[in-house]
């Protein structure tokens, strides 16, 4: 099963970093605390009845951009500002103050500057690779992915649950959990 993990191993963190205006560490922080609330509130909408959406979302964007390798001139960020605001709706702010205001600043905290700029940068990127997991695979080969279905067990909203381990509603102790739970009722506000 893929998990965050696997979506952080396609970013070019060095590339983030020199279009951030930070240093490496910095932007992998930024990723880190963008990319899970980022995919909490795909599985939110898609929960929400919003599934449907997301997964044409997902077939119109494609994978191209993680198939050979995330080239970060290839990403969109006007593309990935209006998803980005698709998946959070008016509670956009109030997410990329969250996420920016949950570690402190003198821990060498990420501004909700930095997670507004970060969140388009990821959001065609997770589109791409939800893309590369969710299409069918050829005959004879492996699935990670189960099959779409909007409604009942499989779909998208499986994978973005299975990205996120479990964690989406908030459970579980600590890191991601704890993550995704501070954020509450601010995930889900999207467009269906």
């Amino acid at each position: 099963m893929t998990s965050l993990d696997d979506i952080l191993g396609t970013l070019p963190i060095g590339d983030i970093a020199k279009k951030l205006g930070v240093d490496s560490a910095t932007a992998e922080a930024a990723v880190k605390q963008a990319l899970p609330a980022l995919v909490g509130g795909l599985e939110a909408n898609a929960k929400d009845g919003g599934a449907t959406s997301i997964e044409q979302a997902v077939e119109r964007h494609g994978s191209s951009l993680v198939d050979g390798g995330v080239t970060l001139d290839d990403v969109d960020t006007d593309d990935g500002e209006k998803i980005v605001d698709n998946v959070f709706g008016a509670k956009k702010p109030e997410v990329v103050a969250a996420l920016g205001s949950s570690q402190p600043a003198a821990a060498g905290g990420i501004s909700p500057e930095l997670i507004g700029k970060v969140l388009p940068i990821l959001a065609p990127i997770v589109l791409s690779f939800l893309a590369k997991q969710f299409s069918p695979k050829p005959t004879g080969e492996a699935t990670e992915s189960a099959p779409k279905s909007t409604t009942g067990g499989g779909g998208i909203g499986d994978l973005l649950g299975g990205l996120l381990g479990g964690g989406g509603s908030g459970s579980g102790g600590g890191g991601l959990g704890d993550l995704l739970g501070g954020l509450g009722g601010l995930l889900g506000g999207g467009k269906r």
